[in-house]
């Protein structure tokens, strides 16, 4: 492995806790509808479990309000369930064929619980980034110890690894702050 490798797997594995976290503050719900919302509820489709946009079309009727339109008729009661039972704290109304979900209010305390929800999501990334910081640097001094590369190469990989670090950091920071905002804004 060289110099080149030990950073850009590191970039790499980096970039991939901050889409970890991209997805996971996207489930975070906000107050306006959106149809992400929904894409982690398992829907029990004949026996197997299905993520329900794959039995079911899920578009945003206006800024509260998701529909879900089932493709099969016989689905729309499990769809429902589904929903119910998700612990979103969502309550889909049946009309015929179609289930609308409006997006009850959120309250002050649950607009901060929520907040807390996005810090926390923040933490775990930033541990996550860390760590990956520490393995690189261990990769460089494997790599100076059977004396692959220079000292001035390590150190100047560690500077790097910090570096892109800091970057990582910084742009998680950015995340949380915006979700921060748009959960408190009312």
């Amino acid at each position: 492995m060289s110099l080149s490798a030990v950073k850009s797997s590191t970039e790499q594995k980096m970039q991939k806790s901050l889409e970890s976290l991209k997805v996971a503050l996207s489930k975070i719900r906000t107050g306006r509808a959106h149809a992400g919302l929904l894409d982690h509820v398992m829907v029990d489709y004949y026996g197997s479990p299905m993520p329900i946009n794959q039995v079911a079309n899920v578009t945003v009727m206006d800024a509260r309000t998701i529909s879900v339109q089932a493709w099969e008729k016989k689905m729309v009661q499990v769809i429902d369930k589904a929903i119910r039972e998700a612990d979103l704290g969502l309550n889909p109304v049946t009309v015929g064929e179609l289930i609308r979900v409006p997006m009850p209010p959120l309250s002050e305390e649950r607009r901060k619980e929520l907040a807390k929800v996005a810090r926390t999501e923040g933490e775990q990334a930033k541990v996550a980034v860390r760590n990956l910081r520490r393995e690189g640097n261990e990769q460089l001094k494997k790599l100076l110890k059977d004396k692959a590369i220079s000292e001035d190469e390590d150190r100047r990989g560690q500077d790097d690894v910090q570096k892109l670090t800091d970057r990582h950091i910084a742009e998680i920071d950015k995340l949380i702050a915006a979700k921060e905002q748009e959960i408190l804004t009312v």
